[in-house]
């Protein structure tokens, strides 16, 4: 599962802000999606905790659950892969999925360089983690996209509605699915 043929289109991004929401938003997605667990918010012991019951929903549903964090407490957790910035990804573990964070194309260039298997290209729209913030927009997102030597997932204000406005199949969101 490392290329885009394989990668769930849809991806659900865990945050404070969604907790309540996770199980149901869960329930709804689309069988085979994925979950980008991140619960910075949490000590610990708690977040572990949650995870471990969000990832039980996201497998019964047959998602993909990917851990912010390193490779080791991913393997430790029993995460399917690891979420972050380019070098927080390194060294390669084999059999771990790596997505990238990426805000230009310098990003994504090294996310290919050190091996990550997709890329998740923000903020594609405003979005309320960056009130204010400067916005890829539509046409530089797709520039930058398909100038990726990686598959580039879209996330930043994202929606189905977005994503079928935007012509691309691979997204993700926090509220746009919670």
């Amino acid at each position: 599962m490392t290329r885009a043929k394989t990668l769930p289109a849809v991806w659900l991004i865990s945050d404070a802000r969604n907790d309540a929401a996770l199980e149901r938003a869960l329930a709804r997605l689309p069988r085979g999606s994925g979950l980008i667990y991140r619960h910075y918010h949490l000590p610990g012991p708690e977040r572990l905790a949650r995870f471990r019951q969000l990832r039980r929903i996201a497998r019964a549903r047959g998602h993909v659950v990917i851990l912010a964090d390193s490779a080791p407490t991913a393997r430790e957790w029993g995460a399917d892969g690891i979420y972050g910035a380019p070098r927080s990804l390194t060294p390669r573990r084999a059999g771990l999925l790596h997505l990238a964070t990426a805000h230009g194309m310098g990003e994504l260039g090294l996310a290919a360089r050190l091996g990550a298997d997709a890329a998740l290209l923000s903020p594609v729209f405003a979005t309320r983690s960056h009130p204010g913030g400067a916005v890829l927009g539509p046409v530089r997102f797709r520039l930058l996209a398909r100038q990726s030597r990686l598959p580039v997932i879209a996330l930043g204000g994202m929606s189905a509605g977005r994503a079928r406005g935007l012509r691309w199949l691979h997204w993700a969101a926090i509220d746009g699915l919670s």
